[in-house]
């Protein structure tokens, strides 16, 4: 999930500080906030969606604490289930390459990996049949 996209249907995560590469296809910032210093034109997103982004109640709530990631995702999934932002995100995860972009500085434990794991099929809970 993470890395340059091989094959049609890659879904790829990136920090928006990265460099732009052709190979990210379309571009989705997942983040609530604008990052800091990064101009739009530097961004290059093709797509902003802050909405998709955990509440800034759950943001402040974990504050990158990994020993509350696991509830982190549990409480994420639970604000996304109907989420029409989610479902906007889900039909443009259709094309061949996406990448979500995030400004988060741990690769590892942040929105856009939960918001892969759902949209791959992946780390579902059993609290909507949708992230099973």
């Amino acid at each position: 999930m993470t890395g340059r996209a091989t094959a049609p249907g890659e879904l790829q995560l990136k920090r928006i500080y990265d460099p732009v590469a052709e190979e990210d296809g379309l571009r989705v910032l997942v983040d609530r906030l604008w990052p800091r210093a990064v101009s739009r034109e530097q961004a290059c997103i093709d797509h902003w969606l802050p909405q998709v982004a955990p509440s800034h109640l759950l943001r402040r709530w974990f504050g990158h604490d990994l020993r509350r990631w696991p509830e982190f995702q549990r409480r994420y999934r639970a604000e996304l289930a109907g989420s029409a932002a989610f479902d906007e995100l889900r039909t443009l995860a259709a094309v061949p390459i996406i990448t979500l972009l995030y400004g988060a500085r741990d690769r590892q434990h942040n929105q856009a990996v939960v918001l892969a794991q759902l949209l791959s099929g992946k780390g579902g809970d059993g609290a909507d049949p949708r992230f099973e």
